[in-house]
C-alpha cells in the first residue's frame, strides 16, 4: 500500500475531432512533469473535444490512442486516465479507459449520457459502476454528467478517490464547482474534477474550474479558470481513514439499489 498518492490534473484547450493533434498536444504538456507522479488525468473525450459525431474520431481498444496512453503510462511510470470516443460491437461508447505503468488497462462506460446535447442518440451509456485498484487505493472514475446524479456517485464501495473527467461547459459552472464539492463532502472521499478550457466548433465556452477537494470539502488545487494549466496534488490515505473513523457519517448512510 501506498500511503501517497501523487495526481497530476491537466487543464487544456482540446482540438475539435483531430485524435493525432490532441495526442501530440497532451505529449508536449506531460514532457513538462519532470517529477515521480502516480496519476495523470486529461479531460472528457480528451482526443476530439465532446462531439456528436463518433464517426469521425471513433478508435478501438487496439487503436492509436490506447497505444499512445500505453506507451506513455510506461514511460513516465504512472497511470494515464480519461475519456475517449471507443466503439466495440458496432455500439460508441464515451468511455473513461485507465493506463497502468504495467500497461494493463481498466474502463468504465459513461452511465449518464447528457440529453441535453443528444449524446444518448450517439453513445450507449454504461451499465457497470466500476472502482480501480492501484497501488492501495480504490478510486472510482466517472465522466462529466454523471456528476449531477449522486445517487449513482454514492460511495458504497470505500472508495478512497471520485475521479470525473469533463466538458462541462462555462454557462453552468457553478453547478459543477458546488457539486464536486458536495460529493466530497457526502461521500467522505477525495474528489477530482478535469475539465477543459477553450471553444469548441459549436461554439459552447469552457472555463476549466478543475479542482481537487478533500474529504471535507476543502480546495487543495490552485489553477486559474480560463486558462491551460497542470497542477500536482498529494493525496494522503491517512486523511481518508482519520475522517472516517472520526465522523463516521459513512455508517449512517442510506441502503438502496440502482436499477
Amino acid at each position: 500500500m501506498q500511503d501517497t498518492l501523487k495526481i497530476v490534473i491537466i487543464q487544456s484547450d482540446l482540438v475539435w475531432e483531430k485524435p493525432k493533434e490532441n495526442r501530440g498536444l497532451f505529449t508536449k504538456k506531460m514532457a513538462s512533469i519532470t517529477t515521480p507522479v502516480d496519476v495523470i488525468l486529461l479531460p472528457e473525450m480528451f482526443t476530439s473535444g465532446f462531439t456528436m459525431n463518433p464517426e469521425n474520431v471513433f478508435e478501438t481498444m487496439q487503436g492509436q490512442t490506447i497505444a499512445w496512453m500505453k506507451k506513455t503510462a510506461i514511460e513516465k511510470q504512472a497511470a494515464i486516465g480519461g475519456s475517449l470516443v471507443i466503439k466495440e460491437n458496432d455500439v460508441f461508447y464515451n468511455r473513461f479507459v485507465f493506463v497502468k505503468p504495467n500497461g494493463s488497462i481498466e474502463t468504465y462506460d459513461k452511465r449518464h449520457t447528457f440529453t441535453l446535447a443528444g449524446e444518448h442518440r450517439v453513445y450507449k451509456a454504461g451499465t457497470k459502476k466500476v472502482v480501480f485498484d492501484f497501488k492501495g487505493w480504490k478510486l472510482c472514475p466517472l465522466v462529466c454528467y454523471d456528476l449531477r446524479f449522486p445517487v449513482w456517485s454514492r460511495n458504497v464501495e470505500n472508495y478512497d478517490v471520485l475521479m470525473y473527467v469533463a466538458n462541462w461547459p462555462k454557462p453552468r459552472i457553478n453547478a459543477w464547482d458546488t457539486l464536486l464539492k458536495a460529493r466530497a463532502i457526502e461521500n467522505m472521499s477525495y474528489c477530482i474534477g478535469v475539465n477543459r478550457v477553450g471553444l469548441d466548433t459549436n461554439n459552447h465556452e469552457y472555463s476549466g474550474h478543475s479542482a481537487v477537494y478533500d474529504g471535507l470539502g476543502n480546495l487543495l488545487t490552485s489553477l486559474k479558470n480560463n486558462e491551460e494549466g497542470i497542477e500536482i496534488v498529494s493525496l494522503e490515505k491517512t486523511h481518508v481513514s482519520t475522517i472516517r473513523n472520526k465522523l463516521k457519517f459513512l455508517g449512517d448512510r442510506d441502503t438502496f439499489t440502482v436499477m
